[in-house]
C-alpha cells in the first residue's frame, strides 16, 4: 500500500481550486464533472505523480460541523512541507494570506498555520 489520496473539505471548490492553485502554487491533477459538484484534485508542481489533495465538497451531512469545530479548535487539516518556511511565509503574506501562527520553532521542526479562505487551517512545516 502506499498513500495516493487525501481530501480537505471545502465550502466552493471554484474557490478552493483558485486558493490553492494562484495563492499555493499546487497545479490542477484532476477535474471530473460528477452532477452538481467535481472530483477536483491539486498536486504538488515538484511531485505530479505524488499524493494528490482532493477538494472535497461538503456533500455529507457532518462535514460544515466537523470543519467548523476543526477550525474553531485551532487543527490544521493538512500540513505542507517546504524548503523554505520564512520565504513561503512572506510570500503568502505578501498575497494577503492570513497566518494564525507564524513560522515557530517546535522541537527539530519550524510550523506556521494558516487559514485557506475555505474553512480550513493548514500546517506548513520545515524539517
Amino acid at each position: 500500500m502506499k498513500l495516493k489520496l487525501t481530501s480537505v473539505f471545502v465550502q466552493d471548490q471554484a474557490a478552493a481550486l483558485r486558493f490553492y492553485t494562484e495563492t499555493l502554487g499546487f497545479v490542477k491533477k484532476t477535474d471530473i464533472p460528477m452532477g452538481e459538484v467535481r472530483w477536483l484534485t491539486v498536486v504538488s508542481p515538484e511531485g505530479p505523480d505524488d499524493l494528490e489533495l482532493l477538494l472535497e465538497p461538503m456533500g455529507h451531512p457532518a462535514a460544515p460541523t466537523f470543519q467548523a469545530a476543526m477550525f474553531e479548535a485551532g487543527i490544521p487539516l493538512a500540513a505542507f512541507a517546504t524548503e523554505d518556511i520564512q520565504a513561503d511565509y512572506q510570500r503568502l503574506l505578501g498575497q494577503g494570506v492570513t497566518f494564525r501562527m507564524p513560522p515557530t520553532e517546535a522541537g527539530p521542526a519550524t510550523v506556521a498555520v494558516f487559514e485557506d479562505t475555505c474553512g480550513n487551517l493548514l500546517q506548513l512545516y520545515q524539517v
